[in-house]
């Protein structure tokens, strides 16, 4: 028989549905449970594409014994850590806290039945004992006579826990604070410390992408291009990890889009999931390194990146969906993997100039298979051809394959990520199909993500749940920035406006600074988290910030601006020690001393267009050019000043809020455009 997990709208849940336990998803009905029981609870967290949360539940939660145990002691509650990022954020700390280990998937935690509160918890734990840890089962009958035996210590270490979660918080805002570039040098030495120099990327195994940090070397490059000395090392630092990534098989080669991380130091084997929240970001990274150095094969990398996003993660509304597994038909990585003899029985002449590039001469690198890496330069266009023609004929053999299952859930801060990527991909790579892509997808959270005038959190079945956090009106804020750059619509602009007055409202903290990853009519749980490092997305509030700062110098709206420089004071003392885990609003604090330069172009649409294109053809990261028809009306704060001139094409140019005189002509407005200023 289901269990109460089969009216839920989360594939990862609904994969526990017929589990023996007697789950529960999070809310008020399993720990009223709890509280009448006397049980604690059993708090699992995990997703869909994740490897070992299905080790974990086909050893532990789908085996009738293990299941009993955890009936008999427990209320078990399961959480899919992608529609509840609110509740794994929090428990992933106290986890990290009580252990002094990192976190991970899938999470394990014992709550104190009558306050939510963690006295203890761990990530995987296998069914027999093994790798120092115990049996799952005989764990959890410790566990539960610990709860039962020892309540008052139970109630005040979790007291403890409490108090210190709160003391993890940014400490406030201080305005005798002197905001300086310190940071940003401090970051960039960070970096260059455990940068890989052969291999690319930071630290050793296991690798991930990490698109903030080649961002931050990026543009910290970028600004220093007219100085004596460049800093030709922080470019070498992103596009040497961008190569190494590219070549690497943490991208796919035959079906292009990137698996969440490489488990060696050499980028060769991945962990098999795609994350829509890693190709987002990649997309834009890949894109503006090709607009940046002009190297033809991260502009092949980003082609075949958005290509991927569109074929197969794209839904009929317009939205995208949230993952792929790692597994199928019970194996990671399955799908992915050739023998030479079933290559070359494909490629039949082709196959000598394919199997030197992709390695399938040499050993098996994944359980005696071959997982696509580059070992081998492309020697002409003739070998570049034969391998594109190779690359189409595997293609269409892989699809005819059981395929790793797809979480088809679309939840709004991936799509914003997604949204972003495809609107910079559009007009750098000069697609406009990425571009309208990215407006559909905008089109599609307008249509079913709002209600009651508040964002919603996740799409499934027609149906949209979950309370907006502070990331989905970020991310979204953010990526439409990027679309109005990319395809002018008054919409957007109002949408972002509308979401920034949301993040205003029921987000900031306006007296400490920054923002809650909960809005203050959310539900309430055991603590209210202000995240502010980077993790496996951006920090909410390094984006928050970062585009109502944008927003704020674009509208003239001072009260924008004010929040974001809160958001830089009341975590500012995280910033100093630790820039490296808090590129984001590394980001923020660059563009807040030396502020972004504008440029909004009037007039008919082809024109308008044209001088756009032109603008964005240099790799300019604190540039922002907008083209907006004349036609154009009613636009609010600073945009309304700018009007077309006596019929003509005309440029504004501001750098913050100081602008200079219009112009024009294209010659003049390209004059304006001075290297100096185009950092």
């Amino acid at each position: 028989m289901s269990n109460r997990l089969s009216e839920e709208s989360s594939p990862y849940l609904q994969q526990h549905a017929d589990n023996p336990v007697d789950w529960f998803p999070w809310g008020d009905e399993a720990f009223r449970e709890a509280r009448d029981t006397g049980k604690p609870v059993l708090l699992s967290v995990g997703y869909s594409a994740c490897h070992w949360c299905h080790v974990m539940a086909h050893e532990s939660f789908e085996d009738e014994a293990i299941a009993e145990v955890m009936n008999r002691l427990f209320v078990n509650v399961k959480v899919d850590r992608e529609e509840r990022p609110d509740v794994d954020k929090i428990y992933q700390t106290a986890h990290q806290l009580l252990t002094q280990r990192g976190g991970g998937w899938p999470l394990t935690m014992f709550l104190d039945g009558e306050n939510q509160r963690p006295f203890f918890g761990g990530t995987y734990f296998p069914s027999e004992a093994r790798h120092g840890l115990p049996a799952f089962a005989d764990l959890l009958e410790k566990v539960a006579a610990y709860y039962t035996e020892q309540r008052d210590e139970v109630r005040t270490q979790s007291s403890q826990l409490l108090d210190v979660l709160k003391k993890l918080e940014p400490a406030g805002s201080d305005d005798n604070v002197t905001l300086t570039a310190a940071p940003l040098l401090k970051a960039r030495d960070t970096f260059a410390q455990s940068f890989d120099r052969d291999y690319g990327g930071f630290g050793s195994a296991p690798k991930f992408p990490h698109p903030a940090s080649i961002d931050r070397l990026l543009r910290h490059w970028r600004s220093s291009a007219n100085d004596t000395e460049p800093d030709l090392d922080a470019l070498l630092m992103s596009t040497l990890t961008l190569t190494r990534m590219a070549d690497g098989g943490i991208f796919d080669h035959v079906g292009g889009g990137f698996c969440r991380y490489a488990v060696d130091r050499y980028w060769q084997i991945p962990h098999f999931e795609k994350m829509l929240y890693d190709n987002g970001p990649l997309l834009a990274s890949y894109a503006q390194a090709a607009l940046a150095t002009g190297e033809t094969l991260f502009v092949d990398i980003a082609n075949a990146t958005a290509d991927w996003m569109l074929v197969d993660m794209r839904a009929a509304g317009g939205g995208f969906f949230s993952s792929r597994d790692a597994d199928s038909e019970g194996e990671e990585g399955l799908y992915y993997l050739w023998t030479p003899g079933e290559v070359e029985e494909l490629l039949g002449d082709d196959y000598e100039v394919f199997a030197n590039r992709f390695g399938l001469k040499q050993a098996a690198n994944f359980e005696g298979q071959w997982h696509l890496t580059v070992r081998e330069a492309v020697a002409d266009d003739d070998a570049r051809d034969s391998i594109e023609r190779s690359k189409k004929i595997l293609l269409d053999e892989r699809v005819k394959r059981v395929a790793p299952d797809r979480d088809e859930k679309q939840l709004t801060s991936w799509n914003a990520l997604a949204i972003r990527g495809l609107a910079i991909a559009g007009r750098s790579l000069e697609r406009p199909e990425l571009t309208s892509a990215a407006r559909d997808a905008v089109d599609f959270i307008r249509q079913n993500l709002i209600e009651d005038g508040r964002l919603l959190a996740s799409y499934k079945d027609g149906k949209a749940r979950f309370p907006a956090y502070l990331d989905d009106h970020a991310f979204l804020l953010d990526a439409l920035l990027e679309l109005l750059q990319s395809d002018w619509n008054s919409r957007h602009l109002e949408f972002a406006v509308q979401l920034a007055e949301l993040m205003l409202e029921f987000f900031e903290d306006g007296e400490s600074g920054a923002f809650y990853f909960t809005a203050n009519d959310h539900e309430a749980l055991m603590h209210r988290p202000k995240s502010i490092a980077d993790e496996a997305v951006p920090s909410g509030n390094g984006i928050a910030a970062f585009a109502l700062q944008r927003l704020g110098f674009l509208l003239g709206e001072t009260r924008y601006l004010a929040a974001a420089e809160r958001t830089l004071r009341g975590t500012w003392q995280a910033i100093e020690e630790y820039p490296h885990g808090h590129v984001s609003l590394l980001t923020v604090l660059e563009e807040y001393l030396t502020h972004p330069e504008i440029i909004v172009i009037r007039g008919e649409a082809v024109e308008i267009a044209r001088w756009r294109s032109s603008a964005a053809k240099i790799y300019a990261p604190r540039r922002m050019v907008f083209a907006i028809e004349s036609e154009e009306e009613g636009l609010p704060g600073a945009l309304a000043d700018r009007k077309e001139i006596a019929g003509e094409t005309v440029a504004y140019r501001c750098v913050g809020t100081h602008c200079e005189m219009p112009v024009t002509t294209w010659e003049a407005l390209a004059a304006q455009i001075s290297e100096a200023s185009a950092g």
